[in-house]
């Protein structure tokens, strides 16, 4: 670990310069070595000040403001954001703004804003905790708040951003009796079976790791297998399967699991993660609309998309994207619908499922899909299962998950969930 903590401050620095300035998401960068110069101990630090700056960012602007006569540059208005969530965090005042302005300095076409940089940071270190507190919660960025308050009210988004700020704990699958893993690992059971844990620390030395117990997966992406209902010896088709949390979950009750993807990297860890569970599937590497084998008793297509549910773990996401790769994603949506039903066997069961918040990713796809085939319909029988709150059921016979539910229990992810059943 560094002694002076600049080097895990400038890779921070260097993250959010590239997430909002070149639309570049945390996981593409951290998995192209972003962090790889940095000794483990800086890695884990620069990701976590990164993450936290991104996750409090309308709140430190906010915290800024006062102080700011007009919006420096971004390069430096994200230096400004790392020194607020370090100051109002307990870090010391003087070693943290001696930090970001020699960040500021090192910079050419900044490098003049080190006075600023460091009267706003002092005057920052002032208000401390307390000034950081009085401000609401973040917000999200408009061009995905506006959507959000149309589809589900301000109320309810303010109870999204709320979730998306404090986080996600960690959740594991357990491959057999959940109350089991959850007193091996001191975590707590929740009304779906999942294993919650608020303060995990590293996941590799949990119990239960090494022999396959668990793996982890967020509450709201265990329920799509859930309410599919997979039986023992049934023919299970995964479409678009990695990371592989439900490719597990299906080859776990019994049923005869194929598992497509077409990433070469994600289809090896969806087989290093069935090898050390112990768990058995079919792993095809394939597009999606290349593979034409049929027959499947049920098919589960978690399919691409914008991940918009994802951000209480990702908040990167809305600073990273601004929503103009969307239609396509909604257009791919409809095709793989298309495909997966050829694919399936009449009377089969197909689970369309989204990590998305949006509507059009999710209920209006339903409608859609509804409209463009003759005879199919949306099964509400299985709805029950898995601890779902009816208020969560769609009109359309979906399940629509939100953050802010089971907020008394730390949340959950955003997702949506139909069950239609081919003629």
């Amino acid at each position: 670990m560094s002694k002076t903590g600049l080097p895990p401050r400038r890779a921070a620095h260097h993250l959010l310069e590239e997430i909002t300035g070149e639309g570049r998401l945390m996981s593409e960068l951290i998995g192209g070595g972003a962090l790889d110069h940095l000794a483990a101990e800086d890695r884990a630090r620069a990701q976590r000040l990164a993450t936290d700056a991104l996750r409090g960012a309308d709140r430190a602007d906010r915290m800024l403001k006062p102080y700011l006569k007009k919006e420096p540059p971004e390069t430096v208005q994200n230096a400004l954001r790392l020194g607020v969530i370090e100051l109002v965090s307990g870090e010391a005042a003087h070693g943290v703004v001696n930090a970001y302005v020699e960040i500021i300095s090192l910079n050419k076409h900044v490098s003049s804003f080190k006075g600023l940089t460091n009267a706003v940071l002092r005057r920052i270190s002032e208000e401390g905790e307390k000034g950081w507190n009085k401000r609401a919660n973040p917000l999200t960025p408009g061009w995905l708040r506006q959507p959000l308050v149309a589809a589900w009210g301000r109320k309810s988004v303010e109870g999204i951003e709320a979730a998306h700020f404090a986080g996600a704990a960690l959740d594991l699958t357990a491959k057999g009796d959940a109350s089991v893993v959850a007193e091996a690992v001191g975590g707590v059971l929740l009304p779906n079976n999942t294993v919650r844990l608020k303060d995990a620390g590293q996941v590799s030395a949990l119990p239960g790791f090494e022999t396959g117990d668990w793996w982890v997966q967020d509450a709201a992406a265990a329920i799509p297998v859930q309410v599919l209902d997979p039986k023992p010896g049934m023919k299970i088709l995964d479409l678009c399967a990695a990371p592989g949390g439900k490719t597990m979950q299906l080859a776990a009750s019994g049923a005869a699991v194929t598992a497509v993807d077409q990433s070469h990297s994600r289809m090896a860890r969806v087989k290093e993660n069935l090898k050390r569970v112990g768990l058995k599937a079919d792993c095809i590497i394939s597009d999606a609309f290349d593979f034409t084998d049929d027959g499947f008793d049920a098919i589960l297509l978690d399919a691409p998309c914008s991940a918009t549910g994802t951000i209480r773990r990702h908040p990167d996401l809305p600073y990273a994207k601004d929503g103009s790769e969307f239609m396509e994603l909604i257009e791919q949506q409809e095709r793989l619908i298309d495909h997966a039903l050829t694919l399936l066997k009449s009377g089969g069961k197909l689970v369309f499922c989204t990590c998305s918040l949006l509507p059009d990713e999710g209920e209006i796809q339903i409608d859609d899909a509804l409209e463009r085939h003759e005879g199919l319909t949306v099964d509400t029988a299985t709805r029950e299962k898995a601890g779902i709150d009816p208020a969560w059921f769609t009109e359309e016979g979906g399940i629509r998950l939100r953050p802010d539910y089971w907020a008394d229990l730390g949340g959950m992810d955003g997702f949506y969930i139909a069950v239609m059943i081919k003629p």
